[in-house]
């Protein structure tokens, strides 16, 4: 099974901005604004190496998810890994 983890802490900068957040990433020289559950996922992904389900477990148990779907969370998750701001293990 595919698990997750954040990129290193020291290639980001995470600075939240009211209700958005701004995460520069260092090895590309980009900055993205991206809002919840991004922040959310990235402090559950830098803790542990999780797969999706773990992830949304974790999530689950620390925020009010009104919409858990597994599938969605996985194209996050891609999206992320594309971004180079998550990696698959």
């Amino acid at each position: 099974m595919t698990a997750y983890r954040a990129a290193p802490p020291e290639t980001l900068r995470i600075v939240p901005l009211d209700a958005l957040t701004l995460i520069y990433h260092r090895a590309s020289g980009i900055t993205h604004v991206v809002d919840a559950p991004v922040p959310e996922m990235l402090e559950a992904l830098a803790a542990d190496e999780l797969t999706v389900d773990q992830l949304l477990a974790r999530l689950a148990e620390r925020y009010d998810l009104l919409d858990a779907d597994p599938a969605a969370l996985a194209m996050r998750l891609d999206e992320l890994v594309q971004a180079g701001l998550v990696e698959r293990l």
